[in-house]
């Protein structure tokens, strides 16, 4: 299915229409915010700042129809009159809308130049609607360079300052941006959260109105594109764009007009597919858009190479990346180089093909790497610390105020008790004396009782973070699923971060690399490790190029061995971790594997077909370490594969609380096998939590299953 580069399209498009979102005024009425009444104004009225104003919003008018030419015109025209006026709104407000003129043009660097300008003068006047709305644009122009995390940087600043001043336009144009991130890293579940959480804003009574509805519609067919669902996405594309045509917006149009198209190619009618991208085209020039330009390109170059139109192909996609390389979106020249590498390929040109695919792979790598993803996930999780701490504050405050209120009351009781019991005074001191010292010994308690009650709950926190940086690592189900379309993975931490791991990687010779891996201890100390060989998987095989299983777990085992034992002495650490490796060659219908402590089943009909392991783990094992045995097995239609840790068989239970032990779990396999992969998962699940009953679990638990 063609869904990136749709989506992808749609979701820079996306950007333009919900981040450099409009700002009213009310100091015209709703007539004169017609462009030829605004017109007419500013022909007769004085040189004033109500001028400057009715410059700025007939600039966003002009933009709304997509003349930014004019738009540009009629800002910089406010921004000249607004620095002759001393205006220092009226200059923040026009140097917004240039940037967002120059955004609609596809030149960014201009864009990011007049969004800081604007942010800057914002703050120097302490006006924070401008200025959430400014800090908006530039992480949209981040997010459109493929910097994702300055993006979602400057996203959550926006955010912060939108909901702080109760904007709640500006509140929805932020989660849509965030939305946005996460739909470029492919996270589709974090993307739809957000995009609907701005979606109910948009349809609130009082902000409800027809272009944001018709963005949110065009949304919503971009996902259901994503998912498969033809028929739906041209549904609510086809709504999206009768609401644009209503609305006389023409880049509104372009976008919907090409999300059809793309539907169309996916379901192979190529001439619908073709006509509705030529619309598209058309459109984008005719209002300047070298963003929609160079997509619409692409993607008719695609259509081409699907219809095998070669010739045309190559001029489209050619023409595409130029108009993508000069305007410097790296997101379309990816997919330019991808679609060229097709191309090329189809045309028996696989020198040219391989070329063009290696320059898809630095492109898209760029847009997507580990180190995006760890600084994203990182700066959500320092603003929801940020959030909780400005909670927690503004709760310990009123906590304080009740306690000084109290201790005045106390006070005034203790002073009449002693004016009333004046015969008693000695007595009476005695008492108060006791009660002071008892009130400082309970006051020292509470204290260090609060101290250990604040370090516990830091110290869980911290280790939810370090979970949700560890989850970000693993190899994600949609990557997996791309090369085994038949598989599960029963994976169940025994604490919140985990010991076990799963990886996999598609080598450039078409294998694909499986691993299972069990690492020493569990907790906090196990996933330290999981983190320590997840990197050293990476650099093995990515980098080295290491691709034979038991070659990677040497070269594993040896930086392994030197980062946890550098110096070789025997009371070095001996962690290290029991794996199964898999290398699935399909084309070939053969299964290369190592194995380290755990063994490899296999079920073919009836029969379990179990694999030895090697009796040492990848660390440290006695004063010589022998290479590990690469064993092969060719794979047969309907073989179903299983690697796991130890965790499931040596689960205690059952009615006299033994172990599970591997041949009950065997005799489990065997018995389900003939069953779908998912309903094999959920029966391994739930055969563990029923044996497990109420003990405590012992182990993190891994197990993968892979259908041929």
């Amino acid at each position: 299915m063609k869904s990136g580069k749709l989506n992808t399209k749609f979701i820079v498009k996306w950007v333009l229409c919900f981040s450099l979102f409009t700002i009213h005024y009310s100091l015209v009425t709703a007539q004169s915010r017609k462009i030829d009444s605004l017109q007419n104004v500013l022909k007769t009225g004085p040189e004033d700042t109500n001028k400057v104003n009715l410059l700025n919003l007939l600039c966003e008018q002009l933009k709304e129809i997509s003349k930014y030419d004019s738009s540009m015109a009629c800002a910089t025209r406010a921004k000249l009159l607004a620095e002759k006026l001393g205006f220092e709104k009226g200059r923040a407000l026009a140097l917004r809308n240039i940037a967002v003129a120059f955004w609609s043009q596809g030149n960014y660097a201009k864009a990011l130049e007049y969004s800081t300008l604007a942010l800057n003068e914002s703050r120097k006047i302490g006006n924070k609607t401008i200025m959430a709305a400014s800090l908006g644009s530039i992480g949209t122009i981040y997010e459109s360079e493929g910097d994702y995390p300055k993006a979602l940087e400057y996203d959550l600043q926006s955010l912060t300052i939108s909901r702080e001043i109760g904007n709640k336009q500006s509140t929805a144009t932020t989660l849509s941006n965030i939305a946005i991130v996460y739909f470029d890293l492919g996270n589709r579940k974090e993307a739809l959260d957000y995009a609907l959480k701005a979606l109910d804003i948009y349809e609130e009574k009082e902000i409800r109105d027809s272009s944001n509805i018709a963005r949110s519609y065009g949304n919503i067919g971009s996902l259901y594109v994503d998912a498969g669902n033809y028929a739906k996405a041209i549904e609510y594309d086809s709504m999206a764009l009768v609401l644009y045509r209503q609305l006389k917006d023409k880049d509104g149009i372009g976008i919907n007009m090409e999300n059809i198209g793309i539907v169309y190619e996916n379901e192979k009618d190529y001439p619908k597919a073709l006509a509705y991208n030529f619309d598209a085209l058309a459109i984008y020039r005719e209002i300047g858009d070298q963003s929609g330009i160079a997509y619409t390109l692409i993607d008719i170059g695609s259509i081409y190479t699907r219809d095998r139109q070669y010739s045309n192909a190559h001029a489209f996609l050619d023409s595409g990346l130029i108009t993508a390389t000069k305007i410097g979106e790296k997101a379309s020249v990816q997919y330019a180089y991808q679609y060229r590498s097709t191309l090329d390929s189809s045309m028996g040109n696989y020198k040219a093909g391989l070329e063009d695919y290696k320059n898809y792979i630095l492109y898209r790598d760029s847009l997507v790497n580990e180190a995006n993803t760890k600084k994203t996930v990182q700066a959500e999780m320092n603003y929801e610390f940020e959030q909780q701490q400005l909670k927690e504050k503004a709760e310990q405050d009123k906590k304080d105020a009740v306690a000084a209120s109290d201790r005045r009351r106390q006070n005034i009781v203790i002073v009449s008790i002693s004016v009333g019991l004046v015969l008693v005074l000695m007595f009476s001191v005695l008492l108060l004396n006791r009660f002071r010292i008892t009130q400082q010994q309970k006051k020292i308690i509470e204290e260090q009782k609060h101290i250990v009650e604040e370090k516990n709950k830091d110290i869980t926190d911290s280790i939810h973070y370090a979970s949700r940086i560890q989850r970000a690592l693993l190899t994600t189900d949609g990557y997996i699923s791309k090369y085994l379309p038949e598989h599960f993975i029963l994976f169940k931490p025994k604490d919140i971060v985990s010991g076990d791991f799963y990886w996999a990687y598609s080598t450039p010779h078409s294998a694909f690399l499986l691993c299972a891996g069990d690492c020493t201890g569990h907790g906090v100390p196990g996933a330290f490790m999981s983190l320590l060989n997840i990197s050293m998987l990476n650099e093995t095989t990515i980098e080295k190029k290491i691709h034979s299983p038991a070659a990677i777990l040497d070269d594993v085992r040896e930086h392994i061995i030197k980062a946890l034992n550098p110096e070789g002495k025997d009371t070095g650490s001996k962690d290290g971790m029991d794996c199964v490796l898999c290398s699935f060659d399909f084309a070939n219908k053969k299964l290369d594997f190592a194995c380290a402590n755990n063994p490899l089943w296999i079920i073919r009909g009836a029969e379990l077909i179990e694999f030895k392991p090697d009796k040492m783990p990848v660390g440290i094992q006695g004063e010589k370490n022998l290479p590990f045995t690469l064993q092969s097995t060719t794979l047969q239609k309907g073989d179903l594969v299983y690697i796991f840790t130890d965790g499931y068989a040596d689960q205690f239970g059952g009615p006299k609380g033994k172990k599970f032990k591997y041949k009950a779990l065997q005799e489990k396999i065997l018995a389900i096998s003939h069953r779908p992969l998912a309903e094999q998962r959920n029966i391994l699940n739930d055969t563990f939590e029923q044996w497990k009953g109420n003990l405590e679990q012992v182990d993190d638990v891994l197990m993968i299953g892979v259908r041929i």
